[in-house]
């Protein structure tokens, strides 16, 4: 494995061309008019995995966007590796407070990227990430070190709720047959902290409406005399948190995973500095349920969030209406022992009943997902742990993360295998928000890495 680092530094600059050639391409899957666009980068992954040497790559088509699909068979008697990654990104909004083109990447320094971080829109989430793994095939192929088998599933619409992907895998569970699945879609805690994320909390995301008049009015013919379903939603939402933060809805905390105090000292020895914490998002101090760490908070801890609310007039100067709908987006983070459908039922049933009788309520759940816990003694953490303290020179840390990916238990489900969250990003990446980046140190190191989990991980299996 000595000619990894060296086939990296030979091809380094061409590396980072592709991926700056990726990013270019403003795959918004969430927004029809950037159709051509998701499709073009569906087509982009698949000539790059036929140039990196596979036998055989299509594209794959669903009721929504394709899914990339490809494979390098070399014995069917060794294991196989599922990589799964999207090609979508998210809405590039607010565009003012990009300091560069989303869709236009450079390359700027910054305090935890010294090297030098790529600033585009999916340049972390999950274009960068992804791409790690197709270079990282090429190079085990062209060095003639790659030892099992590798399957790639690249799809377009994980940011919109995977929504084809369970009929896919249904479909071509033969196809997909594989010993364990590796993903690169979480990170690490930090440059000289490596982890790898055990974790994942699930989802669940509804819509309100709530209507009040027949159309707008005159906010001062009609004030105080009809119900203004802005501030009624507004006095809605205030009521699904008490005083301690924890979320109102009944029923919502029945099936929460709770972990022993003897969990939850092992959790604190992750490297944590809340005043760091504070002073990169500019914060006087920190906020969330009573009685539990900022880190328990956003890992082990189910929430309740607005993600955004709108109604009435918003533009320049000032219009005096009462305004006659107001709607908001709240989302939900699960935990181990949540159902997103059950918690979905609830949110939707008690927002229901909250409402007074001056207007009227409509909800409209949007996509959700399961949460997930990894076991850590199994052979694919273990050869990710040791892939990693390989490159890094130090044991990663298993750590839970906030955030969902909700195909991965629906992987299990459907394929009967175990997920690797091999991450590299940071979480000052800024993922899903403006001025996403992706440092290219954590690119390379991603590229370094992965061809030592093949190769941990072939050994594991071949010894039991």
């Amino acid at each position: 494995m000595n000619n990894i680092k060296a086939y990296i530094e030979q091809h380094k600059d061409r590396f980072l061309d592709e991926l700056l050639h990726l990013l270019r391409v403003p795959s918004i899957s969430a927004d029809p008019e950037y159709k051509q666009d998701v499709l073009k980068a569906s087509e982009i992954i698949k000539s790059r995995l036929i140039e990196a040497g596979v036998d055989y790559a299509e594209i794959c088509e669903t009721p929504g966007y394709p899914i990339v699909y490809a494979e390098k068979i070399i014995d069917r008697s060794l294991p196989t590796v599922l990589v799964y990654g999207h090609y979508d990104v998210q809405p590039a909004d607010p565009l003012e407070l990009w300091t560069s083109g989303p869709f236009e990447p450079v390359i700027k320094k910054t305090p935890l990227h010294p090297e030098g971080a790529i600033f585009a829109r999916g340049a972390c989430d999950d274009k960068g990430q992804m791409y790690m793994h197709v270079k990282a095939f090429e190079l085990m192929m062209n060095t003639e070190t790659l030892p099992c088998n590798v399957k790639f599933m690249i799809e377009g619409e994980e940011e919109v709720g995977s929504e084809s992907l369970e009929g896919f895998l249904k479909s071509n569970r033969e196809k997909l047959a594989c010993d364990v699945i590796l993903i690169s879609d979480t990170g690490i805690l930090a440059n000289d902290i490596p982890s790898i994320t055990t974790g994942l909390r699930g989802l669940s995301y509804v819509e309100v409406e709530v209507t009040g008049p027949n159309r707008d009015l005159h906010s001062g013919l009609y004030g105080g005399a009809v119900a203004n379903p802005i501030n009624i939603l507004s006095k809605m939402i205030a009521s699904l948190q008490d005083e301690n933060n924890r979320v109102t809805i009944p029923g919502f905390y029945d099936d929460v995973e709770t972990l022993s105090m003897e969990e939850r000292a092992e959790m604190a020895k992750a490297p944590f500095n809340l005043e760091d914490y504070k002073k990169a998002l500019e914060l006087s101090d920190v906020y969330g349920e009573e009685g539990y760490s900022t880190m328990e908070r956003n890992s082990i801890r189910p929430t309740l969030d607005v993600n955004g609310i709108w109604g009435g007039y918003t533009g320049e100067g000032a219009k005096t209406v009462i305004a006659s709908k107001a709607f908001a987006k709240i989302s939900m983070r699960l935990v181990p022992g949540q159902d997103p459908d059950k918690i979905t039922k609830l949110f939707c049933d008690h927002f229901q009943n909250i409402a007074p009788k001056s207007v009227k309520v409509k909800t409209m759940p949007h996509h959700g997902g399961m949460p997930y816990v990894s076991p850590t003694n199994d052979n694919g953490y273990k050869a990710a742990s040791m892939a990693m303290e390989e490159t890094y020179g130090k044991k990663p840390v298993p750590v839970r993360s906030g955030g969902s990916i909700p195909i991965v238990a629906l992987f299990e489900q459907e394929l009967k295998v175990k997920s690797i969250l091999l991450g590299f990003g940071l979480d000052s990446d800024a993922i899903h928000s403006p001025n996403e980046h992706y440092g290219l140190f954590n690119y390379f190191k991603g590229i370094e890495t992965i061809p030592y989990f093949y190769k941990n991980y072939t050994e594991l299996k071949q010894k039991h």
